[in-house]
């Protein structure tokens, strides 16, 4: 049994609280709407993100940092990408002050815009300066709603310590959900925020009622930009990219409609502009901001992503959907396979 403070109590801090508490961890939540922690402790519900479903009753949840991260082995960041770093400065606080050295664990899928960092880096900088060991990514196809349900899911868990994959992978299994080590951290993280681009234009594509060979390419042709990324601008192995944290997640993405991402990129290709989806959503679309750091990486390093920037420019630019999709399918012909 571990210790662990689960940081964000939204839909996916919540049930992957209660499931470490299924599988005979202590567990504590951490979040900042007081409203939603009374609720979890005095219901074991989360009905602002989750609804017909209960935590298991042995998960508290408070609004103190000091008190989450008390005696906490790992510490699970479930955040929004723009609150992260933010977040982290503050454990790092508590930590100094207690000396506690414990595991990072990362379940967020996103890159800093700005900095254009990923998730590690951030824990790193912010944490463990001298320790980048010490931080574990985890990422896969794995919604909310399918985890609360017990349903079958298998999630990466990447780091450069293989001691500490093994570790989380040792305490985040269970029989129905399934843990893979991976030694490619970057290659995992990369999957697992840019897919969330690439969901926002399968679901447009919904939206202006293209069917299956559309979104089937896509999809693909989504996964090159994605593997083009992640090992020219970041180093990541190419073969990280054909399994849980990029044609896994990529997939469930681009086709669930418990996809945020796809969800907007549907409402965006019937019409409706980005402030009105992303107000009415209730939800962070982290794919929305990904996209500008994605953007600038393209054109930093002149890696050729045109559905990424399409969707910045239809995003950020007020380009016209039909218009951008008629351009992407009149480009030069190329070769299909090229890094």
């Amino acid at each position: 049994m571990a210790k662990i403070a689960v940081l964000g109590n939204g839909s996916w801090g919540s049930v992957l609280g209660s499931m470490l508490a299924d599988n005979g961890n202590d567990v504590v939540l951490y979040g900042n709407i007081d409203s939603v922690n009374q609720e979890i402790n005095e219901h074991h519900t989360n009905t602002h993100y989750m609804k017909n479903w209960k935590l298991n009753p042995n998960v508290p949840a408070t609004g103190d940092l000091e008190k989450a991260l008390d005696g906490a082995e790992i510490v699970l960041f479930v955040l929004p990408t723009k609150a992260v770093r933010i977040v982290a400065k503050n454990v790092r606080k508590v930590l100094d002050k207690s000396g506690a050295t414990p595991l990072l664990v990362t379940a967020t899928k996103g890159i800093e815009p700005g900095s254009k960092k990923l998730i590690s880096d951030i824990l790193t900088e912010e944490i463990y300066p001298n320790d980048s060991e010490k931080i574990v990514a985890i990422s896969g196809p794995s919604h909310a709603e399918n985890v609360a349900q017990k349903d079958l899911t298998a999630i990466a868990c990447a780091s450069t310590s293989e001691e500490n994959a093994k570790k989380i992978q040792e305490v985040f299994s269970n029989n129905y959900v399934r843990f893979y080590t991976n030694d490619d951290l970057v290659g995992v993280e990369v999957g697992g925020a840019v897919k969330n681009v690439i969901a926002i234009a399968a679901g447009i594509l919904v939206g202006q009622g293209y069917g299956d060979d559309a979104k089937a390419a896509l999809m693909t042709r989504g996964l090159a930009e994605i593997t083009r990324l992640g090992v020219n601008y970041f180093g990541a192995k190419p073969m990280t990219f054909s399994g849980l944290s990029g044609i896994g997640d990529l997939i469930v993405t681009c086709t669930s409609v418990n996809s945020r991402n796809w969800r907007a990129g549907k409402q965006i290709g019937e019409g409706k502009s980005l402030d009105y989806v992303l107000e009415n959503m209730g939800q962070v679309v982290e794919g929305a901001t990904t996209v500008k750091a994605v953007h600038e990486l393209a054109q930093e390093k002149n890696i050729d992503m045109p559905i990424s920037e399409a969707i910045y420019r239809v995003l950020y630019e007020n380009a016209n959907v039909e218009d951008e999709i008629k351009q992407m399918m009149g480009r030069t012909p190329k070769p299909e396979i090229q890094l």
